[in-house]
């Protein structure tokens, strides 16, 4: 009888801890309200598949300009807030820096009737750039982003003076490979059971190699907490249509069509690939191996310079960030 008061005690001890950690998470609007950027957040209004909509971007002007400009493009699981880093070195170094958050993500519109695809996300960034006078342009991209910017540089080769990939996904073609389809509705689903602990531990697996840095928890909570906003069911629906496009839309088969030059930039302890839920173990196990992926990417795309980060992994601009810059500033000059 005398064990019933300190179990007691600590079931009460552990149920105050867990409320106050529920409650000590951000709650963030669908379109993120309430998170800051590390700079004005300016809106591009425009109209596109019959509706209007916003896109929201940073546009950084340099105290000393060399007359270069770099687009920045996020993630799928990123913003434009994760190149905090990447964008005070290059301002530094005299470039002006524009970084977009795509429609479907972030700060930006969610329609839910908007046919996704890289194209259009393309020709939307290409519209920003347009507005803002700028006719030619490095382009860097991350993950989902690296498709993006891929695709942006074979619709708009003139447009783009060099392409930068950050551990791109898509540098495999997933379907091809074994992984099955999964419908809009199977990945909603799938979306609204995120939560800040689904999210730490998928990217602890997968994009750092089972390690992790309490730098990396910023960017969790950015994500977690549109996700346990009011505006959740609007998040996890854009969530789905993008992932769709994303795993129907891979740009592989035509990187050696690239006309710009280009620089890789690949973690090797990055192991992401989409619908590996899915997969057979065999497939589970050969796809996503970056050391591979990216070998092969650099040799099928014509001129194409590959860099190394043997103990990086998915994001190395967040990883390391003081080593990422100065490689990405080499690869400039």
């Amino acid at each position: 009888m005398k064990m019933f008061p300190s179990i007691f005690a600590t079931a009460a001890f552990l149920l105050a801890a867990a409320t106050a950690h529920a409650s000590s998470l951000p709650t963030y609007g669908a379109r993120l309200e309430g998170f800051d950027y590390p700079h004005p957040v300016r809106t591009y209004a425009f109209t596109s598949q019959a509706q209007p909509l916003e896109m929201a971007y940073l546009d950084i002007a340099p105290a000393t300009p060399n007359g270069r400009t770099v687009v920045l493009l996020h993630g799928k699981n990123f913003c434009a807030a994760t190149w905090e880093a990447a964008i005070a070195a290059l301002v530094d170094a005299g470039y002006r820096v524009v970084v977009p958050d795509q429609i479907g993500f972030c700060k930006s519109s969610k329609p839910p009737g908007y046919q996704y695809s890289f194209g259009q996300l393309a020709a939307n960034t290409h519209a920003l750039l347009a507005s803002l006078g700028i006719e030619r342009a490095v382009i860097v991209g991350h993950s989902m982003g690296g498709m993006l910017a891929a695709r942006y540089a074979l619709q708009y080769p003139a447009a783009t003076e060099r392409l930068v990939l950050v551990n791109p996904i898509g540098l495999e073609d997933w379907k091809a490979e074994g992984v099955p389809w999964r419908s809009v509705d199977a990945w909603h689903a799938r979306e609204q059971k995120t939560s800040f602990d689904s999210i730490r531990d998928y990217q602890r697996t997968v994009y750092y190699g089972g390690e992790w840095k309490p730098a990396y928890e910023r960017w969790v909570r950015m994500l977690g907490g549109m996700y346990a906003g009011e505006g959740r069911e609007v998040v996890a629906w854009s969530q789905a249509l993008t992932s769709d496009m994303v795993f129907s839309q891979p740009v592989v088969h035509e990187l050696p069509q690239i006309a710009v030059p280009t620089t890789l930039f690949i973690g090797q302890k990055d192991r992401t690939a989409i619908g590996k839920d899915l997969a057979s173990p065999e497939v589970a196990q050969r796809i996503g191996d970056y050391p591979v992926l990216g070998k092969r990417a650099a040799a099928a795309i014509p001129g194409a310079t590959l860099v190394e980060f043997a103990e990086l992994g998915h994001s190395p601009q967040v990883e390391d960030p003081a080593r990422f810059n100065g490689a990405l500033l080499d690869a400039l000059q």
